[in-house]
């Protein structure tokens, strides 16, 4: 007998018929940057860095609290509010990617960076969670989360190059 492992991605489920969603709470995401994690804190954290590899333009008031306003042509304008700010370890903000809403608990996920230094540079963690609290149908809230699983690996590789262009480095990891 021979058994052939099919890899698929997992974000359905058929039980008796019936196709449901699975639907992950949390979105993990790593990668190392050969820069001091100053620099790669100014980069994940101020609103020109932001603008240049993350949205098309952005506003922060970076303190807890603090609104944020990112901005992607031809997408719209989203807000944000930030949760944390432990310089140069932890920041974290709260946001939904629905026009006209707030980012509150229950209605918005929560994106957690945190910088490592490394012998090299920095590694930064982002984890993205509370997508099985959105106040959703269960299919947006998947889709939510595949479109953002799927958005985070393309947005760490614009860091990855953009923190390259900061700061002069062609060894990133």
């Amino acid at each position: 007998m021979v058994a052939h492992l099919r890899r698929t991605r997992n974000y359905k489920l058929r039980v008796r018929g019936i196709v449901t969603a699975v639907l992950p709470d949390a979105i993990t995401r790593e990668i190392d940057i050969e820069a001091p994690p100053e620099v790669v804190w100014s980069i994940v954290t101020e609103a020109r860095h932001l603008a240049g590899w993350f949205s098309d333009e952005a506003e922060i008031d970076l303190r807890p609290g603090g609104a944020m306003l990112l901005t992607w042509h031809g997408h719209g304008a989203y807000r944000a509010s930030v949760e944390t700010v432990e310089p140069p370890v932890t920041f974290a903000f709260r946001w939904v990617l629905r026009d006209g809403q707030d980012p509150v608990p229950g209605g918005s996920t929560l994106v957690v960076m945190t910088l490592t230094p490394t012998g090299g540079g920095t590694h930064l963690q982002v984890v993205e969670s509370g997508f099985s609290d959105l106040s959703w149908p269960e299919h947006e809230r998947a889709s939510y989360a595949d479109q953002n699983a799927s958005g985070w690996i393309r947005e760490l590789d614009e860091l990855r190059a953009y923190a390259v262009r900061v700061t002069g480095s062609t060894h990133v990891q």
